[in-house]
């Protein structure tokens, strides 16, 4: 399986969303790539292959599941990619510097993060999500604050949505789905053991799975109805394990809700309007 986002997608969103599920030689070659964009640019297949120690065929399969021709196509990306970077900023000593170094990583992947989302496929989630006559959310482990986001937005939104902190419950209501329910999934890797199990039941009800997750190729994909994937806005697969962020995913679920308040139209106005009368009551005069 390649590359099926965005062709417009830039070739290290493509790496960040594909990495986890790439062959030993072939993450060898993105590693060392996302590594040195400078570098593997200048550099033909056969020399980027004797650096990272395999053949020249992993290199050529590597940007061909990319999405690339082959490598000489992968490197005119990279080229591009390279040219309209935005330049490290200088962000100091201390630990105040390494909380901007961080934002400034973060703000620098922020175009990747809707890097892999085509017209047609968020358009499909959308509609999808807007004419169920029941969400639930299902989301654990670390996703698990973005299950309880997202059902307050959608609520919010007037697309009422439940969401069940334990993971046994949520699969419990899952296989009480009818058929024209949804089971919304978010999952950073696509591989939580609890959250499949949640996805089975929801597939044996005959329910339709969306999902948002992080990478293009695992377990969640395969088994979700419509997948949005959002790319992890790190630097490495490395740091992916390391950071487990899922501030792409939290951005991206809040971009999600906007355009279903306006796909709604009135619906979402007048939702949002009782959103502001009941705050406002909340509040001390």
């Amino acid at each position: 399986m390649s590359w099926t986002g965005s062709s417009d997608a830039p070739p290290t969103a493509r790496i960040a969303a594909l990495i986890s599920s790439l062959q030993p030689s072939e993450r060898r070659v993105a590693e060392a790539i996302v590594a040195d964009v400078s570098k593997a640019v200048d550099m033909t297949a056969q020399e980027l292959a004797d650096a990272v120690g395999v053949g020249r065929a992993s290199v050529v399969r590597t940007s061909q599941t990319l999405g690339y021709h082959g490598y000489p196509q992968l490197r005119v990306a990279l080229a591009r990619e390279k040219a309209f970077e935005q330049p490290i900023a200088d962000t100091g000593e201390g630990s105040l510097g390494i909380m901007r170094a961080a934002m400034d990583r973060f703000v620098r992947a922020l175009p990747h993060t809707s890097a892999a989302l085509t017209e047609d496929v968020v358009d499909t989630f959308i509609a999808t999500l807007d004419d169920a006559p029941r969400v639930i959310v299902a989301a654990s482990g670390l996703s698990a604050p973005l299950g309880y986001d997202a059902a307050l937005r959608l609520t919010s939104a007037g697309r009422p949505a439940e969401y069940i902190p334990d993971s046994l419950a949520q699969q419990i209501a899952a296989r009480q789905l009818e058929p024209h329910g949804v089971l919304l999934v978010i999952s950073g890797s696509g591989a939580n053991r609890a959250t499949l199990d949640v996805v089975g039941a929801a597939r044996a009800a005959g329910a339709t799975v969306l999902a948002v997750t992080g990478f293009s190729r695992s377990a969640l994909v395969s088994a979700a109805t419509t997948t949005l994937v959002v790319p992890p806005a790190t630097e490495s697969f490395q740091d992916e394990l390391v950071q487990t962020s899922r501030a792409a995913l939290a951005l991206v679920i809040e971009a999600l809700v906007e355009a279903l308040v306006a796909r709604r139209g009135e619906r979402g106005r007048t939702a949002r309007a009782a959103v502001l009368s009941v705050l406002s009551d909340t509040l001390d005069s």
